[in-house]
């Protein structure tokens, strides 16, 4: 059932377009991700939704009734901001309840929903505290309590996770993911983190320049990029992306070269291919290093990235093509060093002139 509806929303300051027709559909209890850079359009989105901004154009429904018109506090959502936004001077119980007393709920159902929501937060025996004497990670976890009290149809998560350091936005990170199992509701968090995005998300919407760039499943967004910028936004390391031209078709799959003379083979079909220049897209995993003269070209090695369990390695081609490489975790290779790269071209990716990506076929 759809939970979510966004109609045609345009929004501009002044002269400056910042959302141009944006459409997008989402289901009861589904998790979706507003993933792009700054600017790209994206808080501005939820903030629409929240009822914080108004649209110039188009309609938000929400289980079929139209919310954009309502004021806030009668769209059914609820809203977690980055900065917590808790009040100082009040407690934890009485930060969760303020919002519950203020829409006259009987005091005894604020008790039952704090508690309730204490539980699954695990947070009960910081009600009595204030802000100021917890943690950041126990902070948000208030913040997303007095979120969820609200019973709300849709929770809106504005960078949650982007105040707290690297332990403790990995640990709230998969808190979140078990909490969103608990909850019956939809969300919809807006990040610049794509570490967030793929493992919280049921489904991504990456957005640039002011549009929805492509919708899917974390594995949809990252196997098959609808264009070049999705293709060199979502993965770490970036995918390369080489000049290339097609010179044959084998078995109706292209075979491309690269600008340094190296051939590689595809399993993309060649008539599906604009005509034109052509880009091809590598994954660091679709790139292994040999010994020289051993892989489809050779290269030098820029810099070595050691992760334990892989090792990256960043190289030049001949003609000054940056490409990145995967090796064994305990690989030997040196700044500097010459080595061969061998390619996996059933693997690759190609992007004509329009940025359009054109993706492997199954294998048969």
């Amino acid at each position: 059932m759809t939970s979510l509806e966004l109609l045609n929303i345009r929004k501009s300051y002044g002269g400056t377009r910042v959302l141009d027709d944006v459409s997008l559909e989402m289901d009861d209890c589904e998790f979706v991700a507003f993933l792009g850079p700054s600017g790209s359009g994206k808080s501005t989105l939820l903030r629409i939704i929240a009822g914080l901004e108004t649209a110039d154009a188009g309609e938000v429904r929400l289980a079929g009734r139209r919310i954009d018109q309502l004021p806030p506090g009668e769209r059914n959502v609820a809203m977690v901001f980055q900065s917590y936004a808790l009040y100082p001077h009040m407690t934890v119980r009485e930060n969760m309840a303020f919002g519950l007393r203020n829409a006259r709920i009987p005091k005894d159902e604020i008790d039952a929903r704090i508690a309730q929501a204490a539980e699954v937060l695990e947070i009960k025996d910081q009600l009595d505290k204030k802000p100021a004497q917890m943690s950041g990670g126990q902070r948000q976890r208030v913040a997303i309590g007095r979120a969820i009290v609200k019973q709300p149809g849709l929770f809106l998560l504005d960078e949650p996770l982007s105040n707290l350091d690297a332990a403790l936005r990995t640990r709230t990170r998969v808190e979140l993911a078990q909490l969103r199992r608990r909850v019956a509701a939809a969300v919809i968090m807006v990040t610049h983190d794509q570490a967030e995005a793929m493992t919280l998300a049921d489904r991504i919407v990456v957005m640039n320049e002011r549009r929805i760039q492509q919708v899917g499943t974390p594995m949809e967004i990252y196997a098959h990029p609808a264009n070049a910028f999705v293709a060199r936004f979502v993965g770490s390391p970036a995918m390369t992306l080489a000049p290339a031209t097609l010179v044959d078709s084998d078995g109706g799959h292209a075979r491309v070269k690269l600008s340094d003379g190296a051939e590689v083979g595809t399993r993309i079909a060649a008539k599906a291919l604009p005509a034109g220049a052509l880009r091809l897209g590598l994954r660091p995993e679709a790139v292994s290093v040999v010994a020289p003269g051993a892989g489809t070209t050779d290269a030098e090695v820029q810099l070595v990235e050691r992760l334990g369990d892989r090792t990256l390695v960043y190289a030049k081609l001949a003609d000054g093509q940056d490409i990145t490489a995967s090796d064994q975790g305990n690989s030997r290779v040196t700044i500097g060093q010459k080595v061969g790269l061998s390619i996996d071209g059933a693997a690759a990716h190609l992007f004509g002139p329009d940025d359009v990506g054109h993706h492997a076929e199954p294998a048969t």
